[in-house]
């Protein structure tokens, strides 16, 4: 990673990943953002909030900078008591969740500018053998980290109320502009084609 454009780019992948999470939360309304839409209980808000509390880690304590709030939802004792970082109280709205990500991405990108891509860091979570890490190597880590997370919402947002794509419309990029009748002709066609194998 000695390219020296490298920064810039794994900035802007981590930015675009960024962007999109929030748009996922624009219009849905507090009721849907929370609703638990799998057996495990993911939902919207609480996906964001994760991945806010864990950018704030990597980008943060890892490397000596701890992040710009405390997020006692990330102790030990909470998050193995309840899930605690994986959904959002009462009082932590769209809003505030929303500041808080932009907050820790602003501290975040205040490392990335300032230290080196081979700059030193310490995962005390990853243990003794593995916790010795570069920025370059948990810039990756974050990014795929966000983008595996973006991935869940993009679905749970489908789920909620259709809303599909990587970014707002109308430049909702990587779907097919067709009218419902063709989705549903295709969906059709592919429970045809999955019901013809074997369970």
């Amino acid at each position: 990673m000695t390219d020296p454009g490298m920064k810039h780019h794994l900035r802007n992948y981590l930015q675009r990943q960024r962007e999109a999470l929030l748009w996922k939360l624009e219009g849905v309304g507090e009721r849907k953002a929370r609703m638990p839409m799998t057996g495990t209980g993911s939902n919207l808000l609480g996906i964001v909030k994760h991945v806010a509390s864990v950018e704030s880690g990597y980008l943060g304590g890892v490397f000596g900078r701890p992040g710009p709030d405390p997020l006692p939802w990330m102790e030990e004792s909470a998050a193995l008591g309840n899930n605690a970082d994986m959904w959002a109280t009462e009082d932590q709205t769209i809003e505030w969740v929303g500041a808080l990500y932009r907050r820790v991405w602003a501290h975040s990108d205040r490392t990335v500018s300032e230290l080196p891509l081979d700059a030193e860091g310490f995962v005390p979570w990853w243990g003794p053998e593995r916790g010795r890490v570069t920025l370059g190597q948990i810039l990756v880590h974050v990014i795929a980290e966000t983008a595996r997370h973006l991935g869940h919402c993009d679905i749970l947002r489908e789920q909620a109320d259709g809303a599909v794509g990587y970014c707002a419309p109308p430049a909702a990029a990587n779907i097919p502009a067709q009218d419902p009748g063709w989705w549903e002709s295709y969906n059709a066609g592919l429970k045809t084609l999955a019901e013809s194998f074997p369970e």
